[in-house]
């Protein structure tokens, strides 16, 4: 899979090469309050989440997340992709970015270069996202990304509801 690039950014696919950023990210204030926490704790952690998670659906789906990096300087700012979940009916969009580099406009060139992709690229006609009900800098974002707010959902029984998102227009209603 080639880079993506943007104005400012480069997006390349995940690799375990990538786990001391993941790690710093995994354990982000903003990413345990709003994605959960997922128990990374070591490298050799977060190269398995890595490995498991991207590299698999890369692998299996053609897509996965990508690694956001500052073309200028190569930092690592966050992560952005395609997810295919068992629990979702169409693929999803989702992003996480180090706290300080949010506010800038990153998340939404990142979302913005993985949503052409997805639909250029990969021809997908629908594109989900989902958030936690109280993650408004995410919400801001889906709804400039140009999606829409379409029902609260439950990923598993267990947990919290979430909000779903949507390319998909509003059904219309017959008067």
């Amino acid at each position: 899979m080639p880079a993506l690039t943007t104005a400012r950014l480069t997006l390349t696919p995940m690799s375990v090469d990538d786990a001391p950023f993941m790690l710093a990210l995994l354990n982000e204030p903003s990413w345990l309050r709003f994605i959960g926490d997922r128990g990374i704790r070591t490298l050799d952690q977060a190269r398995t989440y890595i490995e498991n998670g991207s590299v698999q659906s890369f692998a299996r789906h053609g897509f996965g997340s990508f690694l956001v990096r500052l073309t200028a300087t190569g930092t690592p700012i966050g992560t952005c992709g395609l997810y295919q979940r068992d629990t979702l009916p169409a693929t999803d969009i989702g992003f996480a970015f180090l706290s300080q580099f949010t506010g800038r406009g990153y998340a939404f060139e990142a979302a913005t270069a993985i949503m052409a992709h997805g639909r250029t690229d990969l021809g997908l006609k629908r594109i989900l996202a989902i958030t936690s009900p109280d993650n408004t800098a995410s919400i801001k974002l889906l709804t400039k990304l140009g999606l829409r707010f379409d029902q609260m959902i439950s990923l598993a029984a267990d947990r919290a509801e979430v909000r779903l998102f949507t390319t998909e227009p509003p059904p219309t209603t017959d008067t």
